[in-house]
């Protein structure tokens, strides 16, 4: 039963960045171009690792993984915001708020544990090189990623059917540009002391495990690295998971500083833009980053531009 000084909340309002016309005018259209060029980006190292037969090792394999769970979180998120952002006022049911808190949350948890499996295979690749092929088939693989799908649905499901079987008060104004936890927290009618508490040991299961686990993974990469006795060996090596060090970085600064903190500490009107660095920051400069600084893909992504532009009809 519903205490006297609540009500049925049947929808959520979402109020954004600003109220300002101007200012929602120019990030519209920031963010519909940032949410082309993920996409756009996403696809193209999806596409090129599975055309590219060369690029059918275990580590392109999760990075096509990556690729693909990239595309999917920014998708809960940006068109959402887009329509707050061009609308004057965002609306969103009850149940929508619980499924897009329910996704935002499958594919943010799996991208945590797949980012520690993804380096698991560099330490095997750097520091068990004869035994990578053995260990690393493409069984084990496969068995990795839906592991971490099958934690992601199970924290996913709970976390969720917990946020929303709580008692919400009379106001239903959301101030974020989706449905996150902590604003959804604020307005639960009852003490959220213990709900809040809830979060932080969630978050630090999620978030701190697989980063336990790639900080563990990398110390052993780094030592083997620093035995090598030539220095162009060490450059190669390391530049082969550069580019997952500088994603891991990128997210888990970003998550862990969000969740892993007491509330005293928020300020929503400042971590909804924070929010926007995991959100859409990270996987926008996934592709560029992996483009970029890996030979390989940034070789199969100039075969497929010329096979698809430059081919003779």
């Amino acid at each position: 039963m519903l205490k006297e000084n609540e009500t049925l909340v049947t929808e959520f309002i979402l109020l954004g960045f600003t109220k300002r016309r101007e200012m929602k005018v120019f990030l519209f259209v920031m963010f519909l171009c940032l949410y082309i060029f993920t996409v756009l980006g996403n696809i193209a190292i999806t596409l090129v690792t599975s055309l590219d037969s060369a690029l059918h090792v275990p580590m392109y394999f999760f990075l096509r993984n990556l690729s693909f769970l990239e595309l999917c979180f920014t998708s809960v998120t940006i068109p959402n915001m887009l329509v707050t952002l061009y609308s004057e006022e965002s609306r969103i049911s009850f149940t929508g708020c619980a499924v897009q808190l329910y996704f935002f949350l499958l594919f943010g948890v799996t991208e945590c544990f797949l980012l520690s499996v993804m380096s698991y295979d560099r330490y095997v690749a750097i520091c068990i090189p004869l035994r990578y092929t053995t260990i690393m088939n493409k069984r084990v693989c496969i068995q990795l990623s839906a592991a971490t799908c099958a934690v992601a649905i199970v924290v996913a499901a709970a976390h969720t059917s917990f946020m929303f079987t709580l008692p919400f008060c009379g106001s239903n104004v959301i101030n974020h540009f989706f449905c996150e936890i902590q604003p959804l927290l604020e307005l639960i009618c009852d003490n959220t002391y213990w709900n809040e508490l809830q979060v932080i040991v969630v978050a630090g299961m999620v978030l701190l495990l697989p980063f336990i686990l790639i900080l563990i993974s990398y110390l052993q990469i780094i030592t083997t690295i620093l035995k090598m006795r030539s220095a162009k060996s060490r450059y190669k090596t390391f530049s082969t998971c550069s580019s997952h060090l500088i994603v891991v970085m990128l997210f888990y600064g970003t998550a862990l500083f969000m969740y892993i903190r007491p509330k005293s500490s928020y300020s929503m009107d400042t971590d909804k833009w924070i929010s926007l660095s995991y959100s859409v920051i990270t996987p926008i400069l996934n592709p560029i980053i992996y483009s970029l600084r890996n030979k390989e893909v940034k070789g199969a992504l100039q075969k497929l531009v010329a096979n698809i532009f430059l081919t003779p009809k």
